[in-house]
């Protein structure tokens, strides 16, 4: 477990300002390991937010869980006990961010995943009342990929997705949306993200013969079932998830990903979305941000879930200091309840309206349909 200190910027600060009303923030990521791909550039996204929020330093705590649930809890506990965190930004996957909710809420500590799976925040009770989850939730993306099958008339589909809290999260929200839509689910095959093959999983899946595959998996790892059923031949419609949307999947599959589909956070397509579209301005200015340090096309989805965490992080903690200082049980308390309070706040993924018991606060203005054409990512209207 390795912890990157980012350094508070000072400049224009009163002298006189408080030590005790510094903000801090703390992070769990997965830079090394399975989940690399995602958590790498959610730390690239903290080097670029602002080191100040209404008028008070913030600093960055950022510890790796390589990918670990075991580190992860570790990490929690380091943050809280040794660092005084006011919140928490990620961990970066669904087991992690799992594996840290009796630590955070020990704690009373604020934890804003950056992982996808709606157990993860919901039901809002017991630890997970200090949880909150900002990728949209399943159903959602099931509206679009689902809308994009029967648009093309598939009527059965096939799963390969890891055999994790993510997968079973995931592939089971979509099992019911697919009931919902009389869609028949025909195949279930599963695999780890350190598994050296999928042959067999591909090959079971092929036997099922469904129209269209979904591949409920996240980074990189997510790339070997896609490879392996364009080796066998299988020539459906495949769609992958937004956990998957990341640079590092289009370099590793390759030609394979031609003709991919998925629902997706609209930043990823930023450019390309309708004027009227609520997420585009702050979409754009998200990237040009990340770009504008890492380099054009470098945009990631992951880094903008970070990037919508400090939003509200920044829009909860302005409220909340007026209540009590930073550093503080009486502030991280405050904090809690003035992100439950955040409505109609827009990010660079999506529009949050935040309760007491909805900790995610997305609809469908946080997802968009897209293809892959030779290594870019192509908005779809699905109307």
């Amino acid at each position: 477990m390795r912890t990157f200190a980012l350094a508070t910027l000072a400049a224009g600060l009163l002298a006189s300002t408080a030590a005790n009303a510094e903000i801090k923030i703390g992070a769990i990521l997965s830079l090394t390991g399975p989940a690399a791909s995602l958590g790498i550039p959610e730390k690239q996204t903290i080097d670029v937010l602002p080191r100040e929020i209404d008028g008070e330093p913030v600093s960055y705590t950022i510890v790796d869980d390589a990918s670990d649930p075991s580190a992860a809890v570790r990490a929690a506990a380091k943050l809280i006990e040794e660092n005084k965190v006011d919140v928490v930004l990620g961990p970066s996957v669904t087991p992690t961010s799992l594996a840290i909710l009796e630590a955070m809420a020990k704690g009373e500590t604020v934890f804003i995943s950056a992982a996808g799976s709606a157990v993860i925040a919901s039901p809002v009770e017991g630890p997970k009342k200090w949880a909150f989850k900002l990728a949209p939730q399943e159903s959602s993306m099931a509206h679009y990929v689902y809308g994009s099958m029967q648009k093309a008339g598939d009527e059965t589909v096939g799963f390969i997705g890891f055999n994790d809290a993510f997968g079973d999260s995931f592939i089971g929200a979509f099992k019911k949306e697919a009931e919902k839509r009389g869609i028949e689910v025909v195949s279930d095959e599963r695999f780890s993200p350190r598994d050296a093959s999928v042959t067999a999983q591909a090959l079971s899946t092929l036997s099922a013969n469904p129209d269209a595959v979904i591949i409920g998996a996240s980074g990189t790892p997510g790339v070997a079932p896609i490879l392996e059923l364009r080796n066998l031949g299988y020539e459906g419609d495949i769609y992958i998830n937004q956990g998957m949307a990341n640079p590092d999947v289009l370099r590793v599959g390759g030609d394979a990903m031609n003709g991919v589909m998925l629902a997706v956070s609209p930043v990823l397509v930023a450019e390309q979305l309708p004027e009227e579209n609520p997420v585009k301005p702050e979409a754009l200015k998200y990237i040009a941000a990340y770009e504008g340090k890492y380099g054009e096309g470098t945009r990631n989805l992951f880094g903008a879930t970070i990037w919508d965490g400090f939003k509200l992080v920044a829009a909860a903690a302005a409220e909340a200091k007026q209540e009590a200082e930073p550093g503080t049980p009486e502030f991280r308390q405050a904090l809690r309840a003035a992100l439950e309070s955040q409505k109609e706040l827009v990010g660079a993924q999506g529009v949050f309206n935040m309760s007491p018991t909805d900790h995610n606060g997305t609809d469908l203005r946080a997802e968009s349909l897209v293809r892959i054409e030779d290594g870019k990512w192509v908005y779809v209207p699905l109307e």
